[in-house]
C-alpha cells in the first residue's frame, strides 16, 4: 500500500513539474492563423465592402435610376442609406445584379423601361432586407 501511494506522488510531481516547467508565453503564442493573416483578410475585406457599397450607390444615384426611384414613389436618399447597412453578402449579390444590368444597358441589351424594372426591384428588395431586420 505504501509503494502504490508512494509511486502515485512521484506521478503527480512529475505531471507537475512538466506543467509548470513549460512557459505559459510559449503556449499563449502558437496561434493556427498569424495575426498578420488576420489583418490582411480584415483589410481585403472591407476594401471588398467598400468597392460593392461604391458600386451600388453609383448605381442607384445615375440619373435614370433617381427618376425611376420617385416614379415608384421611392426617396432615393432612404434607399442610399438602407445599402450601407445591408450585410456583406447581400451586399456583394446586389454589386453583381447592378454591374450585369449596368453592363447590359450600355451594351444597348436593355431598354429605359427594363433598367426602370430593375432599379425598382433592387430599392424594393433593399428596403425590404432592411425592414425585416
Amino acid at each position: 500500500m505504501g509503494y502504490v501511494c508512494q509511486s502515485l506522488r512521484a506521478l503527480v510531481a512529475c505531471f507537475l513539474v512538466t506543467i509548470f516547467a513549460v512557459p505559459p508565453s510559449l503556449v499563449a503564442q502558437s496561434h493556427l492563423v498569424s495575426p498578420a493573416d488576420l489583418q490582411k483578410e480584415m483589410v481585403a475585406s472591407t476594401q471588398a465592402r467598400q468597392h460593392n457599397l461604391e458600386t451600388v450607390r453609383q448605381f442607384l444615384s445615375s440619373p435614370r435610376a433617381e427618376n425611376a426611384l420617385k416614379s415608384a414613389h421611392m426617396d432615393p436618399e432612404q434607399v442610399q442609406t438602407a445599402v450601407s447597412t445591408l450585410s456583406d453578402q447581400e451586399l456583394a449579390r446586389l454589386a453583381s445584379r447592378a454591374d450585369t444590368a449596368h453592363a447590359d444597358f450600355a451594351a444597348g441589351r436593355l431598354e429605359d423601361r427594363d433598367l426602370l424594372i430593375i432599379v425598382v426591384a433592387i430599392a424594393a428588395l433593399v428596403l425590404l432586407i432592411v425592414a425585416v431586420r
